[in-house]
């Protein structure tokens, strides 16, 4: 019943909601993993589509952005048409600051005649109240499922544990010696029994996009369960990593970026970058990864699949099996997968049954993990709440040149 409940109570947040303002993914990351050249061609999930965005400044040959989620494509829709029709101040209001001046004005002249219909109605009824910068929630980045958790948790830092100043001192800290000492003045006030308890609730998880198997997973793998996982991940980030340059939780923790510290595609010359051309090789679908496969013949040479597999381990495991099926019929010759997970491993992704050339396999004989590479990138990682990250060239499909694959 409870697992019922849950999965209820996910599918009403994600079916009727935005739920990513902002991708949760660090790119910089993926950037060495994919190694990506003219001729690739990528496949995203597009999240908020920040990323889709930044793998274009590589220049591969087209990217493939793809959601069952109408609104996560229409965010990314709305920044294609304001990269074609805004100068550079308009649009680091709108995604840098997330609000701008006369909101209705620039949506109604400048972008509004540049979407699609569907887009066109979401943002018709959200645009001018999502980048006001007016009310409680007085930034886009507080908007959405994420973003109304981000201002509770800001309203908390604010209002209820007062500890904005060291909030603001560790974002701007120049050493991890002094991000380290200042959150040693915050952990004890900060992880209160109300906050412990408010972050391992599946309804909290829900709005930051963590479904039960997702938990689950988690849980199967870190002894002090997903709050423990939830406190470590936290330090890290204030201890091990500089913040600087953190512009995932800088703005979480403030609700907008600062010219000095946000996504590549905020920044000036890559978006001119974008604005002449670059953007035209992006193409944005709303289905599923296995309708995006078998109803578009183009081949895929790189995959980013993000967490979504952690979606499908348990109650969908059949579609899980369907998916990487049609990945292996659709791969280019040489193709790269990469995926993250919220648990420390992925024993289920190796054990997926496919058909190659008429021979039973599992997916884990059809993958060359890139270990070492992955751990150190990991290590790396900004964002720092996903519990593993794996990167994998394909070694059998129909289309895998063995030669080159094995090298």
């Amino acid at each position: 019943m409870l697992n019922w409940l849950s999965r209820r109570w996910f599918h009403l947040v994600h079916r009727n909601n935005l739920v990513y303002n902002t991708c949760w993914e660090d790119p910089r990351l993926d950037r060495v993993a994919l190694e990506l050249g003219p001729e690739d061609t990528v496949m995203v999930i597009t999240s908020a589509g920040c990323n889709s965005l930044d793998y274009l400044l590589q220049e591969p040959k087209g990217v493939y952005a793809v959601d069952m989620n109408p609104r996560q494509n229409a965010l990314l829709e709305l920044k294609v048409a304001a990269i074609r029709n805004l100068d550079y101040e308009q649009f680091f209001q709108l995604f840098g600051f997330g609000s701008i001046a006369k909101p209705k004005e620039v949506y109604k002249q400048q972008i509004r005649s540049h979407l699609t219909d569907p887009t066109r109605k979401f943002w018709d009824s959200r645009f001018h109240r999502f980048f006001s910068g007016n009310g409680w929630r007085n930034s886009f980045y507080f908007y959405g499922s994420s973003g109304i958790f981000a201002r509770l948790i800001n309203l908390y830092i604010d209002r209820v544990v007062r500890v904005r100043p060291d909030i603001q001192q560790a974002l701007n800290a120049e050493t991890l010696e002094e991000q380290a000492e200042i959150y040693t003045r915050l952990k004890d006030v900060f992880w209160s029994r109300f906050i412990r308890f408010a972050v391992s609730r599946d309804s909290t998880l829900s709005m930051v996009g963590v479904p039960r198997a997702q938990r689950e997973e988690v849980e199967r793998h870190f002894e002090g369960g997903i709050g423990g996982f939830i406190q470590q991940c936290v330090e890290a980030v204030f201890v091990d990593l500089p913040l600087k340059d953190n512009y995932f939780w800088r703005v979480y923790l403030t609700g907008h970026y600062t010219p000095e510290c946000c996504p590549e595609y905020l920044k000036p010359d890559n978006f001119q970058r974008l604005k002449d051309g670059l953007v035209d090789r992006l193409q944005i679908h709303t289905s599923s990864i296995l309708e995006f496969l078998h109803t578009n013949e183009v081949e895929i040479s790189r995959y980013i699949l993000l967490d979504h597999m952690d979606w499908l381990s348990s109650v969908y495991y059949p579609v899980l099996e369907q998916e990487w099926q049609a990945i292996l019929d659709r791969a280019a010759p040489q193709t790269r997968i990469l995926w993250r997970s919220g648990g420390l491993k992925t024993d289920y992704v190796d054990q997926v049954g496919v058909t190659v050339d008429g021979q039973d396999y599992q997916v884990g004989d059809c993958l060359s993990y890139k270990r070492e590479l992955a751990e150190k990138l990991h290590a790396q990682d900004r964002v720092h709440t996903y519990g593993s990250f794996y990167i994998a060239d394909l070694i059998r499909g129909p289309n895998v040149n063995w030669e080159t694959a094995a090298t």
